[in-house]
């Protein structure tokens, strides 16, 4: 139970913390850019075929893809929120080993992956090109606090986001459900209802915040001795 307060804390605290920045907002767009691959990736993955991504000033993106109906809508729809999530969890792993180039470098393939192959509009298009030249500065610059105070911003950027994305959708769910994105595609899908979907995707935010502000936060030290049943500390 203490970790789950702890996590939630940490969330309204970073959440608190990134609204107040002034330059976060344009760095929010890369949980949205990371949302819409998971889409674009799945679709690939099943054989299917990626029209374009748009991604939107105000965080919004749309992926327009073509998969044969059937349980190959399943993971398209599922990929999104999901892939965001775990995104998440891989940067803050990466921080803990100290492997801040090799995250901003992934980040960086994504966005020139998405530039390339996906991206058809002109903000998604402009926020790219300004966010992978930020990324190459970022990484080649001889300071490395620098570098990591802002491989931090990112990765608390992208946590903070995949949560708020959840109750966003989980809310739409439940208030209009036929506007509720991947959780009215999932329900036109299955015949399960919206909201159930909005949660699934708000307790899987959770549940990787948890995971990802575990690899942030120091392990408790583990007791020089432990005691066994039947065997002395000492033996």
């Amino acid at each position: 139970m203490g970790r789950w307060i702890v996590t939630l804390a940490l969330l309204v605290g970073c959440f608190v913390l990134t609204e107040w920045l002034p330059f976060s907002p344009y760095f929010r767009n890369m949980d949205t850019m990371i949302h819409e691959f998971g889409h674009a990736a799945a679709t690939l993955l099943l054989s299917g075929e990626v029209q374009y991504i748009h991604l939107y000033e105000d965080h919004s993106g749309v992926t327009l893809s073509a998969v044969q109906s059937g349980w190959r809508l399943l993971p398209v729809s599922l990929s999104g929120y999901m892939t965001a999530s775990l995104f998440a969890v891989l940067l803050f792993a990466l921080h803990r080993h100290g492997q801040h180039r090799l995250g901003l470098a992934i980040v960086t393939v994504v966005a020139l992956v998405c530039l390339v192959l996906f991206v058809r509009n002109d903000f998604g298009t402009q926020w790219l090109l300004g966010f992978i030249g930020i990324n190459v500065v970022a990484f080649v610059v001889p300071i490395g606090f620098v570098r990591v105070a802002y491989y931090l911003l990112l990765a608390f950027l992208s946590l903070v986001e995949s949560v708020v994305g959840a109750i966003t959708i989980t809310i739409l769910a439940a208030t209009t459900p036929s506007g509720a994105g991947d959780a009215a595609n999932l329900a036109n899908a299955t015949g399960i209802p919206a909201i159930v979907w909005g949660v699934f995707f708000l307790l899987f935010a959770i549940w990787c915040a948890k995971r990802a502000i575990g690899h942030f936060l120091p392990r408790p030290k583990k007791p020089l001795f432990s005691k066994k049943r039947g065997v002395s500390p000492l033996s």
